[in-house]
């Protein structure tokens, strides 16, 4: 049964209450923490009492203060401590972060009911859980041979994300997944205030990026043997064993050029170009050998159905997302494609082309010139180029009279229905395909302030599901900053108004 829900309104009185008389007796202990108190201040916790409800009990004990636990969570990770037990220690030993997350000292939860809050909201069978994390599993060893640097991972199963593509072209959805709950609560106190302040801009027209980051693992590949091998002097064996991380596996990191035992966490992030900020919109955490390609297709549906709301105008991706399939779907979703041509496959053509085309899809003239991008018709579905001498790009040509003796030059038109790989809406090469390909790092940023700026692999946790759960409580730390960086609030300021106004 979940208890007593105190209301955002009151948590925010009651962080007056508590906060003004330190700040009168002890101002440099509050300035310490003056940019968490401003962001636990602006973080409403309302939306989650209704969306949490159903999934306690309504008979027994209730639950307390769990806007408090969540908020904690909150307040840890903008602290940058990475271990449960050392924080609920830290809270016993400093009233000031007791009172921050809206509770006094003899209140404050044990280390258990942090554990029981993520178990809570991670929607699997607790049975069937805890029988597969204490089962004896296949050791896999370390894979020997080593893959280019810069170059991913293949897909282990050929043709799997055409597959995909045509169960989300039918309307699936992955609505069984454990981890819904979790992208549910960050959409709730994350994407969706960001959003009403204006930080996504339009989300009628929202450019979204995609990319995968690696995520290393606390538990150990080695796994505990229970075989008595080592007795008969083998010390090497491939038995079966327990692991403390049931769910990592061994992945290619293509940037570092080495393999690293974990998961693949992939995002969905947007760009701000007016803040120059880096915001996080949907998160899934994937076996560690999982293609890009594939997790892009998921993210995308599940995306759509977590945020119906928002209209996604365009996708961009690296040379992972490569591929006819991916294409495929955000041509029938209307969206424009932003994702270089992987070199391994650079020019080649679904079907032959009808005219003569350049390696990034640009009509070439007789005189072998690349000619001018004019526009995209969307009632005819076509892209118009024109001749570079007639619009003055070039200096002569030597074919003019036999190619179109018109002032206006000759025209081609380009169907992207005929290669929707290489013929993109936004033409490539195209200056506005390279502004557009810019934001395409956001994505990586966002990776970089997860993982080192906020530390997730320094908790060295082990399971999905405490990863994911982390994860999601940085990326709603780095959508608070944009907050703060958007709106300027400062609760320093607010304590100095009050002082001002009892004077």
């Amino acid at each position: 049964m979940l208890g007593n829900w105190r209301t955002h309104g009151e948590y925010q009185s009651y962080l007056l209450e508590k906060i003004l008389p330190l700040f009168e007796s002890d101002k440099k202990n509050v300035l310490h923490y003056k940019i968490a108190l401003s962001k636990l201040y602006i973080l409403n916790l309302d939306p989650l009492k209704p969306l949490l409800a159903g999934y306690y009990s309504i008979t027994g004990t209730p639950a307390k203060n769990q806007p408090e636990l969540i908020r904690s969570f909150i307040l840890m990770s903008e602290l940058r401590i990475h271990s449960i037990t050392k924080w609920v220690e830290e809270l016993q030993a400093n009233e000031i972060l007791c009172f921050m997350i809206g509770l006094s000292r003899s209140e404050i939860h044990n280390v258990g009911s942090y554990y029981d809050l993520i178990n809570r909201v991670w929607l699997s069978n607790p049975d069937v859980e805890y029988e597969f994390e204490h089962s004896l599993h296949n050791f896999k060893r370390k894979p020997r041979k080593k893959l280019e640097k810069n170059k991913k991972q293949p897909p282990r199963h050929p043709g799997i994300i055409q597959k995909f593509v045509d169960l989300a072209l039918e309307g699936k959805t992955f609505e069984s997944r454990p981890e819904m709950l979790m992208q549910q609560i960050f959409a709730k106190i994350g994407v969706e205030p960001s959003a009403n302040e204006g930080l996504y801009g339009d989300t009628n027209k929202l450019p979204v990026s995609g990319d995968g980051t690696c995520v290393k693992s606390g538990g150990s590949s080695f796994g505990n043997k229970e075989c008595n091998c080592r007795d008969n002097g083998n010390y090497n064996c491939d038995c079966k064993r327990r692991f403390s991380d049931t769910d990592a596996r061994w992945g290619w990191d293509s940037y570092h050029g080495q393999w690293f035992y974990g998961y693949t966490e992939y995002i969905l992030s947007v760009y701000n170009k007016n803040l120059k900020c880096d915001l996080p919109l949907y998160l899934r955490l994937v076996q560690a050998q999982r293609h890009d390609g594939i997790s892009a297709i998921v993210a995308l549906v599940e995306a759509k159905e977590l945020y119906p709301q928002f209209h996604f105008d365009s996708f961009h991706g690296d040379g992972a997302h490569d591929n006819y399939a991916t294409y495929q779907l955000l041509h029938n979703w209307n969206m424009k494609a932003f994702i270089p041509l992987n070199e391994t496959n650079k020019g080649h053509f679904t079907y032959p082309p009808h005219i003569k085309v350049d390696v990034n899809g640009i009509p070439v003239c007789m005189a072998g010139h690349a000619m001018i991008n004019w526009g995209y018709n969307p009632d005819r579905c076509r892209i118009k180029y024109r001749c570079p001498f007639a619009l003055g790009k070039i200096k002569s040509c030597d074919c003019k009279e036999k190619c179109s003796p018109s002032d206006y030059g000759r025209c081609i038109y380009i169907k992207p229905i005929w290669d929707l790989r290489l013929f993109t809406i936004i033409p490539r090469g195209s200056d506005q395909w390279k502004t557009q390909m810019k934001s395409r790092t956001t994505s990586e940023r966002i990776n970089k302030r997860i993982l080192n700026d906020y530390g997730l692999e320094l908790s060295h946790i082990r399971g999905k599901k405490r990863t994911f759960w982390l994860s999601l409580i940085h990326s709603i730390n780095v959508l608070l900053d944009a907050r703060l960086k958007l709106s300027g609030f400062s609760f320093i300021g607010l304590l100095e108004g009050k002082l001002l106004q009892a004077a």
